[in-house]
């Protein structure tokens, strides 16, 4: 019996020096890896077996039981995070398991640019291969409720920037980061405006911001088209800028914008109404929202395009007709 004992001892012995022996083999040795680079995806809510699951399929040969033993004796078994992942070279599991639990994911970026309208910002996400599509065959408004904002129109309400995103992350995900970087933006421009402009709340302020952004031809010349606009707000002459009239066409517009259309009358006709139009016409980039609101000084009431991108300035009515037979010759809007 003695003897039985001590075997038995000599036998727990050597098994738990080769058992410690492999754990030590198995967390610092690289695991096989059948193509690098390797690309895998962990979807939100997996579990660890899945995840492991998904390695294998992906051809990281991990050792899905020793992997999540690993996992559990570490207590990080409950820790992976979601998200694209990409491995350049074979890690060992140790290294793996550090990857998955830090959240080390891939990053895909969109750029969406000053001047898109919303239409155009939904269609760069929906063709966008890294981005989940959760809000595809969304409603305006419904996708307006889920991110929690109370204003009448998408339009206008995003911050045009580049964005960096975890592949796979979702495009109501990037909406509601583009709509907290808009609101903060607005609010510090509101907050140090010029205290003369003409608007009664920062959506107001986006709402020119908009009409700045598609108006202006030269960067350089937005402050000074914002005070000219302003001007006109302040004495209740109407805004006289295509880009609204174009915008209110929607689909209609063709591209050639005709005297037609300025003379008929709608919302976002500024040609027969006074006042801004209902929401902004496009997405307003940081500069535009300056110019908004801290606006040139200016007594200038009239500007005309002079063919280089850059505008004639005038005071009155007979200087600016006098710059546009200068600078329009052929009538040419």
């Amino acid at each position: 019996m003695l003897r039985f004992l001590k075997f038995l001892v000599l036998a727990a012995l050597v098994l738990a020096l080769v058992g410690a022996g492999y754990a030590a083999w198995y967390v610092g040795t690289p695991v096989a890896v059948r193509k690098l680079p390797a690309e895998f995806e962990i979807e939100p809510g997996t579990g660890f077996r899945a995840a492991a699951q998904r390695l294998e399929e992906a051809g990281i040969a991990v050792g899905r039981l020793q992997f999540e033993l690993l996992a559990r004796a570490l207590g990080r078994a409950q820790d992976i995070k979601a998200g694209s992942y990409e491995l350049n070279r074979a890690p060992t599991p140790l290294e793996l398991l550090q990857k998955l639990t830090r959240g080390d994911v891939t990053q895909a970026e969109i750029l969406i640019v000053e001047g898109w309208t919303f239409r155009q910002m939904r269609a760069a996400l929906d063709a966008h291969p890294a981005i989940r599509h959760d809000s595809r065959g969304m409603a305006e408004a419904e996708i307006l409720g889920k991110l929690g904002a109370r204003e009448p129109s998408a339009e206008g309400l995003f911050f045009p920037d580049t964005y960096l995103f975890a592949k796979g992350s979702a495009d109501l995900r990037i909406l509601r980061r583009s709509l907290l970087a808009m609101r903060r933006h607005l609010a510090r421009e509101w907050a140090a405006r010029d205290p003369a402009v003409p608007y009664r709340s920062e959506y107001e302020a986006l709402v020119m911001a908009s009409i700045i952004e598609k108006e202006t031809g030269r960067a350089t010349e937005r402050d000074r088209i914002g005070g000219v606009l302003a001007n006109r707000l302040r004495i209740g002459m109407p805004l006289q800028v295509d880009p609204t009239v174009i915008y209110g066409l929607g689909e209609r517009f063709d591209g050639n914008l005709k005297k037609v259309h300025l003379q008929t009358d709608g919302p976002y006709n500024t040609y027969t109404r006074a006042g801004l139009p209902p929401t902004p016409i496009a997405l307003p980039g940081l500069g535009a929202l300056r110019a908004a609101l801290q606006p040139a000084k200016t007594d200038a009431l009239y500007y005309v395009a002079r063919g280089d991108g850059s505008s004639e300035f005038s005071r009155t009515l007979e200087e600016h007709n006098r710059a546009v037979r200068k600078y329009q010759l052929n009538g040419a809007r």
